[in-house]
């Protein structure tokens, strides 16, 4: 329900702004976004002890020189109480100027480093094979084997161990 509301926002700013105003308005949105990962900051907005006015100032107050169109936005959300949308918008908004602009960006996750001429291998690969301008970032966690994950195209390619490593027991029971 959340996704349909944030599609909404973002339909109307991109229908009633150019394409570098909606990107700056994501940036600060994106800034906006980040608070969101905060337990006080989300009872804080969720609270109904603290007014509506009082939130919009607070979240306005995160981002230094804030446009116009961000502040009506935010003012908007308050008045509708639909200040938990936010980093549904950002999300949405940016996944839409991807689109626009045809620039995606990735993550690869390894569970070691890899070498940045292999990591350039892989995004110039899939830009090919997609034709778009591809920028992959490495996150370094605990999963075995390879993943390659594009967040704006819904791809996502991955290569496990323990996968390869189950489907050949597997074949080799069928075979006996």
């Amino acid at each position: 329900m959340i996704d349909l509301v944030a599609k909404r926002y973002v339909k109307a700013l991109l229908e009633s702004s150019e394409l570098a105003q909606v990107t700056s308005v994501c940036e600060e949105l994106g800034k906006v976004s980040s608070a969101y990962g905060s337990e006080k900051f989300i009872s804080i907005i969720s609270s109904s002890e603290v007014a509506n006015e009082t939130k919009v100032n607070f979240i306005l107050s995160l981002v230094d020189n804030i446009s116009t169109t961000t502040t009506n936005l935010i003012k908007l959300l308050g008045d509708n109480k639909r200040l938990n949308v936010v980093p549904s918008i950002y999300k949405e908004l940016k996944n839409q100027i991807s689109v626009l602009n045809n620039s995606y960006t990735g993550v690869v996750y390894t569970n070691k480093q890899l070498d940045s001429s292999y990591v350039d291998s892989i995004t110039e690969k899939f830009s090919k094979k997609f034709n778009i301008n591809l920028t992959l970032e490495q996150n370094i966690c605990d999963y075995d084997g390879i993943k390659v994950d594009i967040d704006g195209l819904g791809v996502e390619i991955s290569f496990s161990k323990e996968r390869l490593k189950s489907q050949m027991i597997d074949h080799i029971l069928k075979a006996v």
